[in-house]
């Protein structure tokens, strides 16, 4: 190692990614590598000159590697202040020969905790400590020290370095950067170590929680134009979640555009059959399934086309060109779709009309419910409330008929989609349907009766045969009396209220057959 060398970098990493070219670009900027074990031998192999640290410390590595880098002559050379006289003196009288970067990324604790198989030993194996004690170290040092923690980084600082010196405001971004990298590490561990103290059957919450996002992207406004705002996105979000869509085409996305699309995407993972959502303000004013992909949009839109006028498109099969053309009808305007893929031809429609080329937004992401699990953010003043998702998807094992007359085998069908849709509209949720489409919708209401008479007029004459499902009870006969004007033969509700009697009296007075589930949907 040599005294001469003014600049020098110690690079200990477990992400290779991108590190081959990295490397090489500081080399040819005159920097001397110093590195440990398997980064070591991987640039190495790539025939990159590099010192191992255990020749400038002079002490192995010990206990299967768990000791390597922690060690006074790596921590000396990365805390040590030059132009401070009593730190100039230790590091000349204890032969530290200082670093003017620190590249390191951690033991991958995340990716190892999320495999359903994982060991605790395994898990334990896989705490970095060597790493983040580098990283707080340089961090701390900045002022000296440039820390570099992510791939994502590499291009921008040799760009930095080679048009000059790393400046004070760019290494305490990567400073604030190191220090969100070793928190969101940390609180990975507790909530690992917390769960398996907990046991599988703790549903409890923990005392804390602590949230680790990374902007994506910042968007044009928020829901108004006099709101800022942006898109963070989980450090690793699971492939199936709007985190992962990649945009093919179309202008820049709006925060509504992004709320509606991850809506649009819901309201179809319920439904094996081809399936088309049609969303407004994060409601849908069409939802419908089909023997096609085309037919399921085309009976989606259908279902309420003045309200569909700049709607988001949601569907769960690739795209086909039948579908495409069906999208592309003169006169609808879409604001953008999202999808599990679409094909050659299809692609070659959408990206070429002459309105949708340069405006329609086409996303693509793969559709699973990746998300299944995950608990859901409300945010308020001064907290956050915290509760499992609504995702879990009701078989009708446990539903009961409550009236004289069962529902026929067409109504049954009926009332089950229905059901599914129901749990996607905002409460107070009535939803009317038939023959697997979405008729009306009756969202957001403060009174129930109101949201039966809405959906009725959207559903109009359509409704006569239908059906109608509630997210909540009924609270009085009037949503039913309401509903048996439009013409609805069978109803399903979660039951409930002290006045099921009198609901169910009515639906025998209508001739109307209604179940009970026994599970609200309530979604605010």
């Amino acid at each position: 190692m040599s005294t001469a060398v003014s600049r020098r970098a110690l690079v200990s990493v477990s992400d290779k990614t991108g590190l081959e070219s990295f490397v090489r670009g500081l080399t040819e900027l005159g920097y001397e590598i110093l590195s440990t074990g398997g980064t070591r031998k991987f640039l190495e192999q790539a025939g990159i000159p590099v010192i191992d640290v255990t020749s400038y410390t002079g002490f192995p590595e010990i206990m299967d590697g768990r000791v390597k880098t922690l060690h006074p002559k790596v921590h000396g050379a990365i805390l040590g202040r030059p132009t401070l006289a009593t730190d100039a003196a230790a590091i000349a009288e204890h032969g530290i020969i200082p670093f003017q970067l620190v590249v390191v990324n951690l033991y991958p604790f995340q990716q190892t905790v999320a495999k359903p198989d994982v060991t605790f030993d395994e898990a334990v194996e896989n705490i970095d400590i060597g790493g983040p004690s580098m990283v707080r170290s340089a961090a701390k040092n900045h002022a000296h020290v440039a820390i570099v923690t992510q791939p994502q980084q590499y291009d921008e600082v040799l760009q930095q370095l080679r048009t000059g010196a790393l400046d004070e405001t760019y290494r305490r971004r990567l400073a604030a950067a190191a220090f969100e990298m070793t928190a969101a590490y940390d609180r990975a561990i507790s909530d690992y170590l917390a769960k398996v103290v907990a046991g599988p059957t703790d549903s409890s919450f923990g005392a804390r929680l602590t949230l680790s996002f990374s902007l994506q992207q910042t968007l044009r406004y928020g829901e108004n134009p006099h709101q800022r705002a942006a898109f963070y996105v989980e450090d690793r979000p699971a492939a199936g979640t709007l985190a992962t869509a990649r945009q093919l085409n179309g202008k820049e996305l709006s925060y509504n555009n992004l709320l509606d699309l991850d809506a649009a995407r819901a309201a179809v993972l319920d439904f094996r059959q081809p399936a088309a959502s049609v969303i407004k303000h994060n409601n849908p004013c069409g939802l419908a399934v089909a023997e096609s992909l085309a037919d399921a949009f085309h009976k989606a839109y259908e279902g309420d086309p003045v309200s569909a006028f700049g709607s988001i498109i949601g569907l769960n099969r690739v795209v086909d060109a039948a579908t495409a053309e069906a999208m592309c009808v003169p006169g609808r305007f879409l604001e953008a779709v999202i999808a599990p893929g679409y094909d050659a031809e299809a692609l070659e429609i959408l990206t070429t009309k002459p309105k949708w080329k340069a405006n329609v937004r086409l996303m693509q992401v793969e559709f699973t419910d990746a998300d299944r699990g995950a608990p859901d953010y409300r945010r308020v003043s001064g907290g956050l409330l915290v509760q499992d998702r609504d995702d879990l998807l009701q078989t009708d094992a446990g539903w009961q008929v409550v009236t004289q007359r069962a529902p026929s085998v067409s109504e049954l069908a009926d009332l089950k989609f229905a059901w599914a849709v129901c749990r996607h509209v905002k409460s107070n949720a009535i939803v009317f349907a038939k023959d697997g489409m979405l008729l009306g919708a009756g969202a957001g209401q403060m009174s129930r009766l109101d949201s039966s008479m809405i959906a009725a007029y959207k559903a109009g004459e359509r409704s006569q045969g239908g059906v109608v499902a509630s997210d909540a009870f009924f609270p009085f006969r009037d949503g039913i009396d309401a509903a048996a004007k439009a013409g609805i033969k069978a109803a399903i509700q979660p039951g409930g209220s002290k006045n099921d009697a009198e609901v169910i009296a009515a639906c025998d007075e209508h001739g109307i057959a209604m179940i009970f589930t026994g599970m609200r949907h309530f979604r605010h």
